[in-house]
């Protein structure tokens, strides 16, 4: 699904992109009332300030409730240990992507932001995700959940129309599902255990019947637990957010986990719980 979009270079991170959609940030609503309908284009200006306002990354909710302060500095002993890839993910904050230097750092996979809600787009997707791919990553989409727009399936829908499909080319990460703290209000969106469940599990499955393949969900143990309480182990890959020394206990409903992000710095690090043939498997084999 690669995408041409051309533009200019943008501090410390940069590549060739345009913003193709025609759309103006005139008309958005309060985040706090309704997810944005359209994309800005051209103006960088604009563009800046549609990321600023509407884009969440991966993590930023759960580090700004369970902090920093145990992040490693370094590639922390649990991973050093045993079989694993190196990755990243990014999002509209990090602009135009200089891929190049990131293969030569060593990393390999990389999930980008495609969606939030029901109506952000990324304006730098395309970028990102044909960039990554053009480089020799293996790349696929994560889409960030407010469970208190819509239903699981729009949303799923959603995602699925903008970036977030899967195919069994051995170069695309399934979609991930990104459930962290509420951005905008309560930790768990004003839903009890039992409705969370329902939402993710009518998500998962909308993005199941799409793509014959289950979204991993990216989350944190302590989120998890408080908010969701169930388990999606049997179905979904885990993708947990730990910036420690040590994974820790995982969420409940699940064993092991596929990949951990452990740190924001200099841009989020995850660990691929395996050797790259298993990264390969993972991206290429239906559920």
């Amino acid at each position: 699904m690669n995408i041409v979009w051309r533009g200019r270079r943008r501090g410390l991170l940069s590549a060739a992109v345009a913003v193709t959609t025609t759309v103006l940030l005139a008309g958005l609503a309060s985040p706090a009332q309704a997810d944005p309908a359209a994309t800005p284009a051209g103006d960088q200006a604009a563009i800046d300030a549609y990321v600023k306002k509407y884009d969440h990354p991966m993590g930023s909710q759960i580090r700004e409730h369970e902090g920093t302060a145990q992040m490693p500095r370094s590639v922390p002993s649990d991973i050093g240990a045993q079989a694993s890839v190196a990755g990243i993910d990014v999002s509209g904050h990090q602009g135009n992507v200089d891929w190049p230097a990131q293969w030569n750092a060593g990393k390999r996979f990389v999930w980008v932001k495609a969606t939030e809600g029901t109506g952000y787009r990324n304006p730098y997707f395309a970028q990102q995700y044909n960039g990554s791919y053009n480089q020799g990553f293996i790349r696929g989409a994560y889409h960030f959940a407010l469970p208190d727009r819509s239903s699981g399936a729009t949303q799923a829908n959603f995602f699925s129309s903008n970036g977030g499909g899967w195919s069994g080319d051995g170069k695309t990460l399934p979609g991930a599902l990104d459930m962290e703290y509420n951005p905008y209000g309560a930790t768990c969106y004003g839903l009890s255990q039992s409705a969370m469940t329902n939402w993710i599990r009518d998500f998962s499955n909308t993005y199941k019947a799409r793509w014959n393949k289950y979204p991993a969900i990216y989350t944190s143990t302590s989120w998890w637990n408080q908010c969701v309480g169930s388990s999606f182990g049997s179905t979904n890959p885990l993708w947990v957010a730990r910036y420690s020394s040590s994974v820790g206990t995982l969420p409940i409903g699940w064993s092991f986990y596929t990949v951990w992000q452990y740190s924001s710095t200099p841009i989020d690090q995850n660990s691929f719980n395996g050797d790259y043939s298993r990264l390969q498997v993972f991206a290429r084999n239906s559920d």
